[in-house]
């Protein structure tokens, strides 16, 4: 037996001080909604230590279904970690109309280039208030779900194994086959087909 400890903390809400005020859309409201697929997104960034380095982990996330529908990883916290999140989302979904996307209130989501993609992809953008992880539960819910079934019960010697890691996770796992008590103990897969029969 070996006892679980937590890894070193890692800072990645780091505030843009120049940035325009953006409303909180969202308002902590979570809650599963098959007609509203494709309506209300949410992310955030994490990070992940390797023997290479930290890897950083950005999502996409409907808040509808719970499903993780964009994602990117690399080595570095700029604003093209998330920006290549929400280009997979949009290019996977196809949202038919406009989709409020909330997250929290660093620089990467607040940067002027991020809201110039989020324009051109009829995205909206919302973010919660400073320093209150309830506005933004369902993605920091997720990371700590990952975490605790994937990510730190051991240790990555490469960012290429926890991408690959990751990956499995998302794409075979979680959004295939996790239940989820706010789904009514299905899977987001099987509530997205639910809500679309």
């Amino acid at each position: 037996m070996a006892g679980r400890y937590r890894p070193r903390r890692q800072t990645t809400t780091i505030p843009d001080l120049h940035a325009g005020a953006r409303p909180d859309l969202i308002e902590r409201d979570f809650t599963p909604d098959p007609a509203g697929l494709d309506e209300r997104w949410c992310g955030d960034i994490t990070y992940i230590p390797t023997g290479e380095g930290w890897l950083y982990l950005a999502t996409v996330i409907d808040i509808a279904s719970r499903r993780v529908v964009g994602w990117a990883t690399a080595d570095h916290l700029r604003t093209g970690l998330v920006a290549e999140a929400l280009q997979q989302a949009c290019a996977r979904r196809r949202p038919a109309g406009p989709v409020i996307f909330h997250s929290d209130r660093g620089c990467q989501y607040t940067s002027a280039d991020y809201a110039r993609l989020a324009a051109q992809l009829g995205v909206r953008l919302s973010v919660g208030r400073t320093g209150q992880c309830w506005d933004n539960a369902l993605a920091e819910s997720f990371f700590a779900t990952l975490k605790g079934e994937l990510l730190d019960l051991c240790s990555w010697p490469t960012r290429a194994a926890a991408h690959h890691a990751i990956f499995e996770y998302i794409e075979g796992w979680y959004n295939l086959h996790r239940l989820h008590s706010s789904l009514g103990y299905r899977s987001p897969a099987d509530y997205e087909t639910t809500a679309t029969a």
